[in-house]
């Protein structure tokens, strides 16, 4: 078993956590944990990653600061750093690894909160002793949550939308585009597609759009328009954050359909449904 507890509920529960108490993990939290990022390296669609967990430093938060909100991290314990060959599904791969992880943490009782980005040529690299064909896309922060946050966290968090969801008739959709999918239609997929809607993404974006064709689920990508060419990216050198949020779209998903004991796969394999905007690209389909 993956988890201790219920996996809807750890989805539920878990925050963006900018504010940490100062203290080490414990010595069963810490070996619990780096024994599940061990296990955790190849993704649903064939590429292999490599994640450590590395200790935190006041080096690490000054190299933060330049880094727009990350800069508010305060107190984490450690970061979980990841590297990869950037290969065709490369990062949806890192986005549904990384996701794991970070729900793993969140059963053994630790606070996290994604930071993307470039970290190629940053402090991580240097930790995780990042190869030249690799890369670093993201990390994570990670220790024990403070009690009482700082009022700036509630100010990044309403400024990021992140206690925002958009609604089922947004996202997931039956047969083609035009039509809405029902909660009622969805059926067994219910509660694995409310999952996805509460996932995390980058800027709170929700970029997934699921089309409902029989018992397979394709997965799409709505693209952000400017996302990756405005000045906050472009400062930040992003990788595309979009693809990682499909990643962690995907994990949530299989996630709890292994929860309700349904067995399917991932598949690249485009059907072909007439897509609403040029904005809007195929991604991947789960099917029974």
């Amino acid at each position: 078993m993956l988890f201790n507890k219920p996996l809807t509920d750890i989805i539920k529960q878990r925050f963006s956590c900018r504010t940490y108490l100062r203290k080490p993990f414990d010595s069963d939290t810490f070996a619990r944990l780096t024994d599940f990022i061990a296990s955790d390296q190849d993704g649903p669609l064939g590429n292999r990653t490599r994640f450590e967990l590395v200790s935190a430093t006041e080096a690490d938060a000054k190299a933060l600061r330049g880094l727009g909100t990350y800069g508010f991290i305060k107190g984490a314990t450690g970061f979980i750093v990841g590297a990869l060959c950037e290969n065709e599904s490369a990062l949806e791969d890192y986005g549904y690894l990384m996701e794991l992880i970070i729900l793993k943490a969140a059963d053994l009782g630790l606070g996290s909160c994604w930071l993307g980005g470039t970290f190629t040529k940053s402090r991580f690299a240097k930790k995780i002793a990042l190869n030249a064909d690799e890369i670093i896309p993201a990390v994570t922060s990670v220790g024990y949550a403070a009690q009482n946050p700082r009022w700036v966290d509630g100010k990044i968090r309403a400024a990021a939308g992140s206690d925002r969801r958009l609604p089922w008739d947004k996202l997931f959709f039956d047969g083609g585009f035009d039509t809405p999918l029902s909660k009622d239609v969805a059926d067994v997929y219910a509660m694995p597609l409310e999952m996805v809607r509460l996932g995390p993404s980058a800027s709170n974006r929700q970029p997934w759009r699921i089309v409902k064709d029989g018992d397979d689920l394709h997965f799409y990508l709505r693209r952000t328009r400017g996302y990756r060419t405005n000045n906050y990216a472009k400062m930040l050198k992003m990788d595309d954050l979009q693809r990682i949020d499909m990643g962690i779209a995907m994990c949530h998903f299989e996630l709890t359909l292994q929860g309700l004991g349904i067995d399917g796969r991932w598949v690249v394999n485009d059907p072909g449904i007439a897509t609403p905007n040029e904005l809007t690209e195929y991604s991947v389909s789960w099917v029974e």
